[in-house]
C-alpha cells in the first residue's frame, strides 16, 4: 500500500471528519495515532488515541516528541481540529470568537511548530483543513471563517518557509455529512435538500475527505506545496440564478407552456406574412 511504513498524526481525529480521514490512511497501509481531548465514543481498530488538549503548547510538544521516539518516525500531520457553534458576531462577545480563531488557526500553528523537526527529518508532509467559509461570507460563523482564511494563507507561507523538506497543503472542504449534520442541516429531510443544492447532488462523506488526505501525504503529490485542493462537490450554486426570472430552470419549467404558446404564434405570424409577400411578388 502507498503508505506502507509512514505514521501520521491526525489531530481531532475520534470522529466525523477525523475519523474518516484516519480511516483512510489506515487503509493506505499507515500507522496512525490521533489526539483529542476526549476518546473516540465508536473505537478506530488500528489507530492509537492519545489525550492532547492542543490549546497547551508544552503538551502539544511533549506530544509528538513521544510519538517520534515510539514510532521511530513521523511523516504526516493532518491538522482538522476545529469547529464552531452557530453565533452571530452581535450575540457574543469578543472573547468568544477569539477562542474559536484560536481552535481553528493558533492550534493548527501550535501542532504544526510542536512536528516540524520530526517531518523534516522524514522530509513529510502537513494538511491543513481548511473551509470554502474561509473564502466566502460566513454570516453564523463569522470568527471561523476568518480563521480558515488565515490557516490557507499560513500554509502557503509554510510552504514556502519549510521546502524542500516539508511539504503544506490545503484541504478545503464544502459540506461533509458526519454524526454532527443535523445541528447545522436540520432532519433527514434538511440533510438531503442542502445535499441537492450541491451540483455533485450530495454531501461528501469522511471518506471522501480521507482519500484526498491521503493523495496529499503520498508520493504522487511530491511536487505538490503551497496548494489548496477544493473538496466542494463543484461548489456553491450562486443565489442570484434561483431569484432570476430568465435562465433559471425552475422559472423556465413554470413558465414553459406560455413561452411555448408565444413562440407558436410568432411562428404562425411569420408563416402568415411570408405568404402574403410572395402573393406580392410580380
Amino acid at each position: 500500500m502507498e503508505l506502507d511504513g509512514r505514521v501520521a498524526v491526525v489531530t481531532g481525529g475520534t470522529r466525523g471528519v477525523g475519523a474518516g480521514i484516519a480511516r483512510a490512511f489506515l487503509r493506505a497501509g499507515a500507522r496512525v495515532v490521533v489526539c483529542a481531548r476526549r476518546p473516540p465514543e465508536v473505537p478506530l481498530d488500528g489507530a492509537e488515541f492519545v489525550p492532547v488538549d492542543l490549546r497547551d503548547a508544552e503538551e502539544v510538544a511533549g506530544f509528538f516528541d513521544d510519538v517520534a521516539a515510539r514510532y521511530g518516525r513521523l511523516d504526516t500531520l493532518v491538522n482538522n481540529a476545529g469547529g464552531t457553534p452557530h453565533r452571530l458576531l452581535a450575540d457574543g462577545a469578543a472573547a468568544r470568537h477569539a477562542r474559536v480563531v484560536e481552535l481553528n488557526l493558533v492550534t493548527p500553528l501550535t501542532a504544526s511548530l510542536a512536528a516540524h523537526d520530526h517531518l523534516r527529518a522524514a522530509r513529510g508532509s502537513i494538511v491543513m483543513i481548511g473551509s470554502v467559509s474561509g473564502g466566502r461570507p460566513s454570516p453564523g460563523s463569522a470568527a471561523y471563517g476568518a480563521a480558515k482564511a488565515g490557516l490557507e494563507s499560513l500554509a502557503r507561507s509554510m510552504a514556502v518557509e519549510w521546502a524542500p523538506d516539508v511539504r503544506v497543503n490545503t484541504l478545503v472542504l464544502g459540506m461533509v455529512r458526519t454524526e454532527l449534520s443535523g445541528l447545522h442541516y436540520g432532519d433527514e429531510e434538511g440533510i438531503a435538500a442542502v445535499g441537492r443544492t450541491v451540483p455533485l447532488g450530495r454531501l461528501a462523506q469522511p471518506s471522501d475527505v480521507g482519500d484526498a488526505a491521503v493523495f496529499l501525504a503520498s508520493e504522487r503529490a511530491a511536487y505538490i506545496s503551497g496548494a489548496s485542493l477544493l473538496l466542494h462537490g463543484g461548489g456553491e450554486r450562486p443565489a442570484f440564478l434561483g431569484a432570476a426570472t430568465v435562465n433559471n430552470e425552475a422559472a423556465d419549467r413554470e413558465t414553459g407552456g406560455k413561452e411555448a404558446a408565444d413562440e407558436q404564434a410568432v411562428h404562425e405570424e411569420t408563416i402568415t406574412q411570408g405568404h402574403g409577400r410572395q402573393g406580392d411578388v410580380r
